[in-house]
């Protein structure tokens, strides 16, 4: 088999929990994404998924989600060591150049120690971090709101795609995404995106709740600065002061 020019893996996690140490992860599902001969296309073989065991069942919260039973679990290897660092590295049949996911926080913080360990480091790409740069008018940026909104649902094979919140229906629907973003954007600057804080289309809190950036009062982006918000809203809206030239106020 010819090795294509570039791969990205599209890659999902199901957990027993938010955080680890304390959670594991119990379903690894992937799509690769290949570049050959100048064309993104996704991967037939590079795709799949497997469960392992875990120490701790999943939550109700957790369960809620994505629906994996305890006893589904029961006797399978765990996602530990040198099998997850395998497992996660050889999930396509070449190997990765880039690792993708929707919110990929989520998924690096799992994964990137594993990876870490290979002969070298493989950089992430958020798909979610990607769409709020490229569609920054659409309703959503969640995986399935995207699919919808981008009107690409019809060409994403039903049976592949469903159920949700398993880790390769999603992981499918995300390669989906990305095939979209590499339409106006490069894996280059969207790798550079993922390593910054998510460009929000809108302010979130108080009295200039969902209005765009440019909108909001100069003084209300100070005190976001100045008072102790979350530190995305805080980039945010030092964001918007420089786009405008205004220096902060200490």
């Amino acid at each position: 088999m010819e090795a294509p020019e570039y791969v990205i893996r599209v890659v999902d996690i199901e957990t027993t929990g938010l955080e680890p140490p304390a959670a594991e992860v119990i379903e690894l599902g992937w799509q690769d994404v290949h570049r050959s001969e100048g064309a993104w296309v996704l991967f037939p073989e590079g795709r799949g998924s497997r469960l392992y065991g875990c120490d701790t069942p999943p939550t109700a919260e957790t369960m809620a989600v994505h629906h994996i039973m305890p006893e589904e679990l029961e006797g399978l290897p765990k996602f530990t060591g040198l099998h997850a660092h395998a497992a996660t590295l050889r999930a396509g049949t070449h190997e990765a150049n880039v690792y993708a996911a929707h919110n990929a926080a989520f998924e690096a913080s799992f994964l990137a120690p594993l990876l870490e360990a290979g002969p070298k480091p493989v950089p992430w790409l958020c798909t979610y971090k990607a769409a709020l740069r490229v569609w920054p008018e659409a309703p959503s940026h969640g995986n399935q709101a995207l699919m919808y909104w981008l009107d690409i649902h019809k060409a994403v094979d039903i049976e592949r795609r469903m159920p949700p919140h398993r880790a390769e229906p999603d992981a499918f629907v995300t390669a989906h995404i990305l095939l979209k973003l590499l339409e106006k954007a490069t894996v280059k600057d969207m790798v550079a995106w993922s390593l910054e804080p998510p460009v929000l289309p809108r302010c979130t809190i108080g009295e200039h709740r969902g209005k765009p950036w440019p909108l909001v009062d100069s003084g209300f982006l100070h005190w976001m600065i100045n008072k102790p918000v979350e530190p995305d809203l805080v980039w945010n809206a030092r964001r918007e002061l420089e786009r405008r030239s205004i220096p902060e106020a200490f």
